[in-house]
């Protein structure tokens, strides 16, 4: 193998190791240097003087980053609340609602297994059904996909987990179409919007899914632990945070009642959600066009790169163009073992850290029975980076 590859003019933003080839944006994000600076200035002024941090400073800077994001999102700012990971926003939705023997939720099988976990969860504890749609993949057409999820809704589905983009597959769901679709039929989307904003246009006014919860720390590149949670009005009674606080004795109208129990569930570092403005302002400042640029960017990057891939594995594209944000996922060559456990590593992928200096996922997706290799784009990757990728695959073939 020759010497590492180039990474962007943009790279030196990030505190990214220069020796790693860093293709996994897509797992837990990165986060520019400058926007970690902020990060650091807002913790030393908390361990200042905590008490006044905590209960004054913090909370202008709080309200600030929920007006910032809503507007960012075109969402309602009285549904926005903050969460760590879109996996406790799904987890918030789910332990609030409560579910009865024959009820159904709906769950792709492309699904976080995190978060099929938690509907496994709550439909176990409540007698309730989890229906899992299969979706094709390889896949054809966005039709593909709306049909399947269709074809399993009964009179007794109450709710449909749907992403935005799927986590081990890397596909651009048709969530738009399903949001309507889904709740045209009375049934009430979860949106899991891990991989929402800053990878897709995500207009929650026009979609006005039930529910809908994403992480800011990847692609918006916020510090680690920042995320949001969005309930529409007509569905804030029902939504209570997974820490019961102080909120919960104050008297008020739903929507205080909300603002209350949500903004404080006990002592925490909320310097992540406080850098949400910057990191927007920041990453969105750095290519003409600001966010818009930066996802079509992105986008045609993973584009390039899935086809400089699925060449070098001799394996066919999984799904249209269409179908793809800046995550970019190819198939494996059949044959070999296939994990059964999230925590079961993959020998490929020791083998490119250990041996290429690569951090990319390869997924063993027991669902599907194959193994899928997933590449991230973000502004501080180069294409000589996935270049790189196939000629080490090759090697290891």
């Amino acid at each position: 193998m020759s010497a590492l590859p180039r990474k962007s003019d943009l790279a030196p933003h990030w505190a990214l190791d220069p020796d790693t080839v860093f293709l996994n944006h897509g797992s837990f994000g990165a986060t520019p240097t400058a926007v970690l600076e902020l990060q650091g200035g807002l913790r030393a002024q908390m361990e200042a003087d905590p008490v006044r941090f905590l209960d004054d400073v913090s909370k202008e800077l709080w309200a600030n980053s929920l007006e910032v994001l809503s507007r960012f999102l075109n969402a309602d700012p009285a549904g926005m609340a903050f969460v760590t990971n879109t996996t406790g926003g799904v987890n918030t939705v789910l332990r609030s609602l409560e579910f009865s023997g024959g009820d159904e939720i709906l769950v792709p099988d492309h699904s976080y297994q995190a978060c099929w976990n938690a509907v496994d969860f709550v439909t176990g504890r409540a007698g309730a059904k989890t229906v899992v749609v299969p979706i094709p993949f390889p896949v054809e057409s966005d039709d593909e996909v709306v049909e399947a999820v269709l074809s399993h809704v009964t009179e007794r589905t109450r709710l449909a987990m749907i992403d935005t983009v799927t986590s081990p597959t890397g596909l651009r769901m048709p969530f738009e179409r399903l949001v309507e679709e889904l709740q045209s039929r009375g049934v009430d989307v979860l949106l899991d919007a891990a991989h929402g904003p800053g990878i897709v246009p995500l207009d929650l006014g026009r979609l006005q899914p039930a529910y809908c919860t994403g992480n800011l720390h990847k692609w918006i590149c916020t510090p680690k632990g920042s995320a949001f949670l969005h309930v529409r009005s007509d569905r804030m009674e029902r939504i209570r945070p997974l820490t019961i606080s102080h909120g919960a004795s104050v008297p008020g109208s739903v929507e205080e009642s909300f603002r209350l129990e949500f903004d404080w569930q006990g002592t925490n570092d909320p310097s992540p959600w406080l850098c949400i403005p910057k990191s927007l302002e920041y990453v969105g400042g750095l290519v003409d066009g600001g966010w818009p640029a930066i996802m079509e960017q992105n986008r045609s990057l993973a584009l390039a790169a899935r086809e400089i891939l699925s060449e070098a594995l001799g394996t066919p594209l999984p799904c249209p163009d269409s179908m793809l944000a800046a995550l970019g996922t190819v198939l494996m060559p059949e044959g070999g073992p296939v994990a059964t456990s999230v925590f079961d590593g993959d020998l490929l992928h020791t083998s490119l850290l250990e041996d290429y200096g690569i951090q990319v996922p390869v997924f063993n997706w027991s669902h599907h029975g194959r193994r899928y290799l997933r590449v991230s784009a973000h502004l501080y990757n180069h294409i000589d980076e996935y270049h790189y990728l196939a000629d080490a695959l090759r090697d290891s073939a």
